[in-house]
């Protein structure tokens, strides 16, 4: 008999895409299936839409059918009644290895925040602490739905960080780009110092498959942090490398320089680039990055919080880009996606409105919540190149899913599912968590990762680093701002942070 019997009120089994249906003496001994039934389904996939009430069937971890009721026999079935059954959030950008001194920089601006983290704490991680600060990061971003994550590392100053930034990667269980940005001592602008060759070691050892959770790419400085001469030789790098590039653009008032002009004088966009910010470069600037392909990534909620100029969602709009979205620096904001949507939405309808003749009297709201759910897992997953496999609940795609509680007051009664999880959500509705059809959160906690062992190896390089730091003094001129621990060194104010 066959293991799924039927699709309820649907075509019938022949007719539904992707779906292999086999009999049960057909049955591989290794297959492993789940059917998570009766929830809120939003797939973020326009042939599928939205179900109220659906079911999806996970087969070997992957999305084998999606359907209003599915009746299949010889599956775990997870009742989602009262769920909202979403894609795995995608984040684009997150300098990672920065989670152990969370929150820190919350009070800084962006110039304490280059002096205080890059010429500060970056120099006193230990490989091992670079370790923790990665499992802790990506530990919180599957904790809260997010199954795909860059980590855009550039703190690597040893062969050894490098090798301890992806070791915490693959023990995490999730998916993740390593983005290889080198280390600290490369961030001194304007940059001389070529990219450190060590990539090539980093990818035959770590990324020989392309069908991994964990694959590489390149964190580029880019023509606003470098010489002419290194910005050509760290492309030049990249392509040799054969990875998709990542690069900052546009973060702050060096970003009128021009950056994006430049590179395309010297043919360095294309389709395999994802530019980082773009809040302060050009609008034809933004037009060339659509015209060759290219993808953004915006990080509202510290691009405001630090002043690196306006969140360019609209302005990439304009020119046909749809970006994704960045967590950035946990350093300063919240490592979780939900806050990343509401901000995004927040800034671009207050600059919409603005831009009236009648603010709040606009004929329609052009920026919606389903917009920006779909920045935050398909646009996302495009940008990371990793759109094929991840970022929509589609037939074929791998089973990247979150279970989103829709049980609480804050969610009661369900209108507007994507609204819902744009404004309402948070970590703490996230049920449950699939990476690739394997359960890495469920019934509310994680389950392949020791949490108290995470948060002692995080708090015991949080008094390292802070121990480390009290005489410091681009840290300690920085504390100056507020938010510091106490006990640490606390000269006057310097007329300038960075020279």
């Amino acid at each position: 008999m066959p293991l799924l019997t039927k699709w309820a009120d649907g075509p019938s089994l022949g007719e539904i895409p992707g779906l292999q249906v086999l009999n049960e003496e057909e049955l591989p001994m290794s297959v492993e299936r789940t059917l998570i039934t009766g929830g809120t389904v939003l797939t973020v996939d326009p042939e599928y839409g939205r179900l109220d009430k659906g079911d999806v069937l996970v087969e070997n971890g992957k999305i084998a059918a999606i359907a209003p009721r599915l009746d299949v026999v010889e599956a775990e079935v997870i009742d989602a009644t009262d769920m909202i059954v979403l894609p795995g959030f995608v984040d684009t950008h997150r300098h990672t290895w920065q989670a152990p001194v969370r929150n820190i920089g919350s009070d800084w601006t962006l110039g304490q925040y280059l002096a205080g983290i890059h010429f500060g704490f970056s120099k006193l991680f230990r490989p091992h602490d670079t370790y923790v600060g990665n499992l802790l990061g990506v530990a919180e971003a599957l904790d809260s739905g997010i199954t795909t994550l860059l980590d855009w590392s550039h703190n690597l100053e040893t062969p050894d960080h490098a090798d301890s930034a992806v070791q915490a990667l693959l023990d995490s269980g999730s998916r993740a780009v390593f983005a290889h940005g080198g280390g600290a001592s490369m961030w001194h602008v304007p940059s001389a110092i070529p990219h450190d060759r060590d990539v090539f070691r980093l990818r035959d050892r770590y990324f020989s498959s392309d069908d991994q959770l964990v694959t590489m790419a390149f964190a580029a400085r880019g023509p606003q942090f470098t010489t002419p001469e290194i910005a050509i030789e760290d492309w030049q790098l990249a392509r040799e490398l054969g990875v998709r590039i990542t690069v900052h653009v546009g973060d702050g008032e060096w970003g009128k320089s021009r950056p994006v002009a430049w590179m395309r004088e010297h043919g360095l966009l294309g389709p395999e680039v994802t530019y980082v910010h773009c809040n302060t470069i050009g609008d034809d600037e933004l037009k060339m990055i659509a015209d060759t392909g290219g993808s953004a990534s915006v990080s509202a909620d510290i691009e405001t919080q630090m002043g690196h100029g306006w969140p360019a969602t609209g302005r990439l709009l304009d020119v046909g880009i749809r970006p994704g979205l960045s967590i950035d620096v946990c350093t300063s904001n919240a490592g979780n996606m939900f806050n990343a949507m509401r901000s995004t939405l927040a800034v671009q309808r207050a600059l919409d409105n603005a831009a009236e003749e009648r603010p709040g009297q606009q004929d329609r709201i052009r920026l919606t919540c389903r917009d920006v759910l779909e920045f935050a897992t398909i646009e996302g997953a495009r940008a990371n190149g990793l759109d094929r496999v991840t970022g929509s609940l589609t037939p074929g795609k791998d089973a990247d899913i979150v279970l989103l509680r829709a049980d609480a007051l804050t969610m009661t009664p369900l209108n507007n599912p994507a609204a819902a999880v744009v404004y309402n959500g948070h970590p703490g509705l996230v049920d449950s968590v699939m990476v690739r059809g394997r359960f890495v959160k469920r019934d509310g906690k994680l389950t392949e990762l020791d949490v108290n062992r995470i948060r002692a190896m995080a708090i015991e390089t949080r008094d390292y680093l802070v121990e480390q730091a009290k005489t410091d003094p681009y840290i300690a001129e920085c504390a100056l701002g507020g938010g510091w621990i106490p006990g640490s060194v606390q000269p006057p104010r310097a007329a300038a942070i960075v020279d």
